[in-house]
């Protein structure tokens, strides 16, 4: 599947059969933004403090983190307030895990279905 977007003068960007990038090394803020229209959402500063995050997580442990080590790590690394509602509320979703690892352009976490 292919994204017709405006990420870098008219390039086009793919994903998989769930919605992730193909290639999560061409994720930047306005690719994180276009995924985010699913989920009717407008990132703040805020939002892609959390996504640069899991980004980290990914490049750090070489796998796309379950819900609960992604908030160990982002209470460690963005605030100790972070928890799984604050997560649901602020990015509209009840699949943390899988949506904020989608939104930061790394592939879907092993557990997910």
């Amino acid at each position: 599947m292919s994204v017709n977007t405006n990420v870098n003068n008219q390039d086009e960007f793919a994903l998989d059969q769930d919605g992730h990038l193909v290639d999560y090394t061409i994720w930047n803020h306005q690719v994180a933004q276009t995924l985010a229209q699913s989920l009717d959402l407008e990132l703040t500063p805020w939002h892609f403090e959390i996504l640069e995050a899991v980004r980290q997580f990914y490049a750090q442990f070489g796998h796309s983190p379950a819900t609960r080590p992604l908030i160990k790590f982002l209470m460690k690394t963005v605030g100790a307030e972070i928890n799984n509602a604050v997560l649901q509320e602020k990015f509209n979703t009840g699949l943390v895990a899988r949506h904020l690892s989608r939104l930061a352009g790394v592939p879907k976490p092993a557990n997910c279905l």
